[in-house]
């Protein structure tokens, strides 16, 4: 019976290994000496439903993780917001574990986890995964160099505190004098005499994604 539990526990799922008490029936009939037929029955039995339920077992082991640190989760809201986007992407899960930060996504495959990153960027979401071929792109259009007005637009901003933590981070970036960042509004202008690129750093490192607005 050891054998039987053993077998099925490596191949399933802890979730869909058999009662002891079936694994009993099946050793049971496999070793009866007195009815062939019943000895191929549990065999096919068997042998059934192993093919049924591998791919079941080969699946979680194939599931793909990725842990991307430093995203922006400063409420409830902010972390609904991340629950819903990676809930579109067919496939994929995520966890937040919003003291720390960090946002984990299981996949199927790597290609899944990149579309659950750029549906996180596309909701205004940046964070670092440490991994260069599975990574949020830059994809901001900002040119370095000095300038006295930048469109900023796609960031994520939920509530009162997104907007006060975003009015931070532009403060602290070098020439940077004025905003127009307002609760719940995505888009706002920074002015000053400021670079460009340093401010689109500043926010992605606070864990916000970000596009310039062209002229």
């Amino acid at each position: 019976m050891a054998v039987i539990i053993e077998l099925y526990q490596i191949v399933f799922p802890a979730k869909h290994a058999p009662s002891p008490g079936l694994a009993m029936l099946l050793l049971i009939a496999l070793l009866s000496p007195c009815c062939k037929e019943l000895q191929m029955t549990a065999r096919l039995l068997i042998a059934t439903t192993l093919l049924m339920t591998v791919p079941f077992g080969l699946h979680a082991q194939n599931e793909v993780k990725l842990e991307v640190n430093g995203v922006h989760l400063c409420c409830f809201a902010c972390v609904n917001s991340v629950n819903g986007i990676i809930k579109k992407v067919d496939g994929a899960s995520v966890v937040c574990d919003q003291k720390a930060k960090k946002v984990t996504i299981t996949a199927p495959d790597k290609a899944t986890l990149q579309k659950a990153l750029e549906a996180l960027a596309a909701g205004g979401f940046h964070g670092e995964t440490g991994d260069k071929d599975l990574a949020i792109k830059e994809d901001s259009g900002v040119t370095a160099g000095k300038v006295q007005s930048l469109k900023v637009v796609g960031v994520h901003n939920c509530c009162a505190t997104c907007t006060r933590d975003i009015k931070s981070v532009l403060k602290k970036v070098d020439g940077v004098t004025e905003d127009t960042v307002a609760s719940r509004k995505s888009s706002f202008e920074v002015k000053g005499n400021f670079d460009a690129k340093q401010v689109i750093k500043a926010l992605n490192d606070a864990g916000y994604h970000a596009k310039v607005e062209k002229k």
